[in-house]
């Protein structure tokens, strides 16, 4: 989805709902070592990356989503669970989210689910994109966000304080801020969801089928290389 990315608002709170992410029935992944690509420099992970799979499989999948897009909502409620039966689980692919910022939900939103432990951040991103309607007040007028957000976190296990206090921080602002600088800098991002198979970014708003069809090359090229 196109839009212009802004800086991440510090006072800037988002709204919640009340319904149960699949993600929290999922078994959590190990996490990702910091690593970088030595047969592909398009791409470098971090400590920092939020990751699901084999860090040691063939091909790294990074996806810049904002929490507010709903392209991105939409990907993730229709075709993750395929992506990650058929390249995740399988041992094929290596998958990243990172946070691209294009509305100020998205930074305080990013914040509280960075507050969870790393094996539940992708669960709680889930969790927002089902829910997206009732916490994002970029696109849907009648939400509360900061009623919305404190709604969320507690379903995810956290106090009012704990959440205010996730939310109000200051201390993930330069780094959300950077993922999103760097992904331009790196890829030209124009749009969420981009997906960026082995460090080459596909369009702003690229439907599934690319993204499989670009997986699926990408597995047939490494595996003769070897």
């Amino acid at each position: 989805m196109t839009r212009r990315q802004i800086l991440v608002g510090l006072g800037t709170l988002v709204l919640v709902v009340l319904s149960i992410s699949a993600w929290f029935l999922l078994s959590p992944s190990p996490d990702i070592a910091t690593a970088t690509s030595t047969d592909n420099p398009g791409f470098v992970l971090s400590a920092d990356d939020r990751s699901l799979g084999n860090p040691k499989a063939p091909i790294v999948l990074i996806e810049y989503g904002a929490l507010t897009c709903p392209h991105c909502a939409a990907f993730e409620m229709q075709y993750f669970l395929v992506l990650k039966a058929n390249y995740i689980d399988t041992g094929k692919v290596l998958y990243v989210f990172r946070v691209y910022p294009v509305h100020p939900g998205d930074g305080p939103a990013e914040k509280l689910a960075s507050c969870l432990p790393k094996d539940r951040y992708l669960g709680f991103i889930d969790l927002l994109f089902r829910n997206q309607p009732k916490w994002d007040a970029d696109d849907y007028p009648e939400a509360d966000i900061h009623a919305g957000l404190i709604q969320m976190g507690r379903i995810a296990g956290m106090s009012e304080a704990q959440i205010d206090a996730c939310i109000t921080s200051t201390a993930e602002d330069d780094r959300i801020n950077k993922v999103g600088a760097d992904g331009e800098a790196r890829y030209h991002l124009t749009g969420t969801p981009t997906f960026v198979v082995d460090g080459v970014p596909g369009p702003g708003g690229e439907p599934w089928s690319s993204v499989q069809r670009r997986l699926d090359a990408a597995l047939i090229a490494k595996n003769a290389a070897h």
